[in-house]
């Protein structure tokens, strides 16, 4: 869908998983490094446009309309008063578990809902994003191993 793009692509796609369409964006990676782009230029991308989505989220979130949250991400009010506990107890330190599969979202839509600090909210979000396209660029940079990904 996004690979004709090549480096706009990734980073479009890794912000759009983050939001509303739940794809992987580590194909994307994977595919921009196996055309020979930088590594770490992919892993920046990559991390940019997935914080930029989660922040996204997040903001949703902190507009408190259930019926938005409900229909973008087909998250229920159930599912966020499951993780409302969760994200009480570890406030912004939660949005490091943001790029989760599944729970990552309700996360993200969590923090913003419970009004915690937009600015922690980001960083922690954004350190566990770039960890993440960090250890697969190493693994992928170092140890070959690119089609584990795919």
């Amino acid at each position: 869908m996004l690979e004709h793009l090549g480096l706009l692509g990734l980073f479009i796609g890794s912000f759009l998983a983050s939001t509303v369409l739940p794809f992987p964006s580590e194909a994307l990676l994977v595919g921009n490094i196996a055309l020979g782009n930088n590594v770490w230029l992919c892993v920046f991308l990559a991390g940019l446009g997935n914080s930029i989505g989660g922040m996204t989220s997040f903001g949703l979130g902190w507009l408190g309309k259930m019926e938005w949250i409900e229909k973008l991400f087909k998250v229920s009010r159930e599912k966020i008063e499951q993780m409302r506990a969760n994200v009480d107890k570890y406030k912004a330190v939660a949005g490091f578990f943001a790029w989760l599969p599944i729970v990552g979202d309700v996360i993200a839509i969590t923090l913003g809902f419970m009004k915690i600090s937009p600015l922690k909210s980001c960083l922690y979000m954004s350190i566990g994003r770039f960890v993440r396209f960090a250890f697969m660029g190493v693994l992928i940079e170092y140890f070959n191993v690119q089609s584990f990904f795919l």
